[in-house]
C-alpha cells in the first residue's frame, strides 16, 4: 500500500513574458496586476496557505523581480504608514512576507512551463507538490449576502490572458 505524504509544497511559475497582455506586461509582470486590489500572484500564494501549504516556490524571471519585491518587508513603507496613522495599511504590509514561507528561483531562459516547473527541482526534492498558475482565478457566484445563485454549481473563471 503506498503511503501517502502531504503535500506541503507549491511551485508558481511566474517567470514568463506575459505577452498575452502586452502592453500591460511589458514593465509589469502579468501576476503583479490587480484585482480588487491585490496582485494576481498575492491571491495564488494565499490561496496555497489557507490549503496547509508550508513552502511556496516561486519561479521568477530575474531576482530583481516587483514580484520577490512585493513579498520582501519594506521597513521605510512601514516606518511611513506607521507615521501616518494608516494601521491597518501597515498591517497589511507586514502580513505579506508572513503569509507563508517563501522561496525564489529563477528561470534563466522563457522555455515553458515545464520547463519554470522543473527550475524548482532542487528546492522541491522528492516532496510531492503543487502547481499554481496564478493568471486564472476562479470565483464563486455568491453575492455579498452569502446566499447562492440560481445555479449553485455555478463558477466564473477570469483569465485576465485570453
Amino acid at each position: 500500500m503506498p503511503s501517502h505524504r502531504k503535500i506541503a509544497k507549491a511551485v508558481i511559475p511566474a517567470a514568463g513574458f506575459g505577452t498575452r497582455m502586452l502592453p500591460a506586461t511589458k514593465a509589469v509582470p502579468k501576476e503583479m496586476l490587480p484585482v480588487a486590489g491585490k496582485p494576481l500572484i498575492q491571491y495564488a500564494v494565499e490561496e496555497a496557505a489557507a490549503s496547509g501549504i508550508e513552502t511556496v516556490i516561486l519561479v521568477i524571471r530575474d531576482q530583481k523581480s516587483l514580484i520577490q519585491a512585493h513579498f520582501a518587508p519594506d521597513h521605510a513603507l512601514e516606518s511611513f504608514l506607521d507615521q501616518h496613522g494608516l494601521c491597518a495599511c501597515v498591517n497589511l504590509v507586514r502580513e505579506l512576507p508572513k503569509i507563508v514561507e517563501l522561496e525564489f528561483v529563477e528561470q534563466e531562459e522563457p522555455l515553458g512551463l515545464a520547463h519554470a516547473v522543473s527550475c524548482a527541482r532542487p528546492l522541491v526534492g522528492d516532496d510531492p507538490f503543487v502547481v499554481l498558475l496564478p493568471d486564472v482565478i476562479m470565483v464563486s457566484l455568491r453575492t455579498y449576502s452569502g446566499s447562492e445563485s440560481s445555479n449553485p454549481e455555478a463558477a466564473q473563471s477570469i483569465n485576465p490572458g485570453g
